[in-house]
């Protein structure tokens, strides 16, 4: 993991890993509307090489960014993204 706790390799990422990660965050369980979220974002990321940008979120999920907000602590960036194992979005700039 680097210095704000995202995987440095897409490929490190497992299910197990997520979980892990999101009760270090104190969190009982991913529910399944996290696992949805989570695989949206990391089978856009494999097949595109970016993640999605919010229109393309509420796009493919029918959700909006706030609702993102209000299911992970962090939000997309630092919730959403973080545990989907997704690149840290400063090493995007």
């Amino acid at each position: 993991m680097d210095h704000d706790g995202f995987l440095v390799s897409f490929e490190a990422w497992s299910e197990d890993v997520a979980r892990d990660m999101a009760r270090a965050e104190g969190w009982d369980e991913l529910a399944e509307s996290h696992w949805r979220i989570i695989r949206f974002l990391r089978e856009f990321y494999q097949s595109r090489g970016k993640a999605p940008l919010g229109r393309e979120i509420r796009q493919g999920l029918g959700i909006s960014l706030l609702e993102i907000e209000a299911l992970f602590p962090g939000g997309l960036k630092g919730g959403a993204r973080r545990l989907a194992g997704l690149p840290n979005p400063r090493g995007c700039l």
